[in-house]
This record gives C-alpha cells, structure tokens and sequence, in this order.
C-alpha cells in the first residue's frame, strides 16, 4: 500500500504540475454550473425542485469524456518513456503499480466532486431537499467514476500511444453507457436483462434515485476490478 500510495501521490501531483486538473476542475465546475443555475430549461430556479437531478445528469456524460483524458496517460506514458521497465525493478508489484494510478485518477474525481459542494449546500436551503437521494447521487458518481477509470488504466494499458488509449477507452465506454442500454430498450425478455444488467447508465439511474442496492454497488465494484485485474495482467506480459 506504501508503493502504491507513492506512485498515486506522483500522478496526483504531476496532474496539478500541468494544466490538465486545472482544465478538468474548470471545465467540469463551468459545465455543471451552467446547466444546474444558468440553462433556462433545465436549471433549479426553472424546475422550482430542490434537487440534484440535473447536476448529476450532467456530470454523468462529463465524466464519461473527462475520464478517458485524465487515464490515457496513466499507462501508456510509462510504456512510451520506457519508465515502466524502470518502475518495475523497483520494490513494487505489478498490482501496486496498478493501483497507484487507478488512486491518483480516483482522487482527482473526488477532488472535482468536492468542488460541487457548494451547489449541494445551496440547494438544500432553497426548498424541500431530499438528503438521502442526493447523496446517493454522490455515491452513484463515485462507483460510476470508479468503473470508467478502471476501463481506462485498461485501455491506456493496451498501448503506449495516449490518443489511441483515449479512443480505446471511449469505444468501451460508449458500450457501457450507451449501446448496453439501446439494446436493453430494443429487446425484450431475457436478452433485454442481460443488456440492462450490463448497461452503467442503468445502475447509475438507480442509485441516484435514491435506491442502493446490493446490485448495483456489486456491479460497479466488478466492473472496476475486472479493469484494473486486465491492466494487471497485460502489464505482467509484458
């Protein structure tokens, strides 16, 4: 865990030495902001609700573009540099090194989330707020974050050039979030489970409704590690 916590501290640390926690932390406050106080059509003040509901829709579809930018580096950057081979001569496992990054990127998520606060804060002031909902919504993003990052250590994992990792992770993302719920919706019977139990957009909507099931936070947690155990094991080949 001490190696592990090094490598995330040295990601988390080389992300706010760019721009690039900047330009997340900006652009995810600024597109969320607009939508839940400025819209028109869909802001707080319009719906006259005391909720969330927006904001987490919207920070579901920004997180599924933002993930992919903040992980493709995480993997493929090693690779491409050759620090990767100096990495592992160290006294650090495969899964350490694995997990390390998956905390950095976790961390920079949280720390965005944390800076939406305010709206959570706000919002509860203004009418009936349901606490109970909300924070699951939270949690929702969370696990939903989780999983979308555990795709990306696995497709930055694939090759050592970041754009491709980017669109790797985007391709399997889509599938997830969008093409398993299409085809849950165009289908009926057992295929229609199958896809709705493999779509994220699925289980996220569940949760941020309020309800916590068992389910869903079991399929999160499987999504994150089956990505993270692939990256593992692809890093171990090599």
């Amino acid at each position: 865990m001490t190696a592990s916590w090094i490598i995330a501290k040295r990601e988390l640390r080389s992300y706010f030495d760019s721009l690039v926690a900047y330009i997340l932390l900006l652009t995810f406050l600024g597109f969320t902001g607009f939508f839940v106080w400025l819209s028109g059509n869909g802001d707080v003040f319009f719906r006259k609700q005391a909720d969330l509901k927006v904001f987490f829709s919207i920070a579901n579809w920004t997180l599924f573009f933002f993930i992919p930018a903040i992980t493709m580096k995480l993997v493929a950057e090693e690779k491409r540099s050759g620090t990767i081979e100096l990495m592992m001569t160290k006294a650090v496992t495969n899964w350490q090194f694995v997990w390390g990054k998956f905390m950095a990127a976790f961390l920079l998520v949280a720390i965005a989330l944390a800076f939406t606060l305010p709206y959570y804060y706000t919002i509860s002031t203004l009418g009936n707020f349901d606490h109970g909902a909300n924070i699951a919504g939270y949690l929702g993003l969370l696990l939903l974050s989780a999983a979308y990052i555990g795709i990306g250590i696995f497709a930055s994992s694939l090759t050592n050039n970041q754009i491709v990792a980017f669109l790797l992770a985007l391709i399997i993302g889509i599938c997830f979030h969008f093409l398993f719920g299409v085809m849950a919706s165009g289908s009926s019977g057992l295929v229609s489970e199958i896809f709705d139990t493999l779509s994220l957009s699925s289980h996220f909507d569940s949760i941020s409704r309020g309800v916590i099931d068992s389910k869903d936070l079991i399929y999160f947690i499987s999504v994150t590690a089956i990505g993270l155990i692939l990256s593992e094991y692809i890093i171990s080949k090599r």
